[in-house]
């Protein structure tokens, strides 16, 4: 089972699939949300905390985590590398593997175009998930995106070889 992970301060988004053959199937989605105006520590360890309960809960075997892009704020950029921190630091501590992908990756991975938009992104997770609807809110649609594109990339190397 892939946990997906899109890090933020204020929101966090998980997606757990698992892989049937060449079907993927999600698992559980949704998001660690910290509330504005509570001190930086304090929300990074409520991602922490949430983060490794949702480990325990579900045992995940391999964890994907979003790369931060850019950000034309410093400070935004800053407190997102935290939570980023505090995610890779539980999946260390939980002993998984994990892989890194920048939202180009995904987006390629995904929607087959680095350029997609978030909207195809999105409707794309909803059809290879063989989903009802768009998963809410985008912060798990996004985490979804990062575990599918791990599953693609697992696969892709598994096939080559490597």
């Amino acid at each position: 089972m892939i946990l997906g992970l899109d890090p933020g301060i204020a929101i966090t988004g998980y997606g757990l699939i698992r892989q049937d053959g060449s079907d993927l199937i999600a698992i559980d989605y949704g998001v660690i949300t910290t509330p504005a105006g509570t001190p930086l520590p304090i929300r990074l360890r409520t991602i922490y905390h949430e983060l490794t309960a949702l480990i325990a809960r579900h045992q995940p075997t391999q964890g994907a985590v979003e790369e931060l892009f850019f950000a034309r704020n410093v400070r935004t950029a800053l407190t997102v590398g935290q939570a980023r921190g505090v995610v890779l630091l539980a999946l260390a501590e939980a002993g998984l593997p994990t892989h890194e992908y920048t939202p180009l990756q995904v987006k390629q991975a995904v929607v087959g175009y680095g350029q997609g938009t978030k909207q195809q992104v999105q409707e794309m997770v909803r059809i290879l998930l063989s989903l009802n609807v768009i998963p809410q809110p985008d912060d798990a649609a996004d985490a979804l995106a990062v575990a599918i594109c791990h599953a693609h990339s697992a696969r892709l190397s598994a096939l080559l070889g490597e």
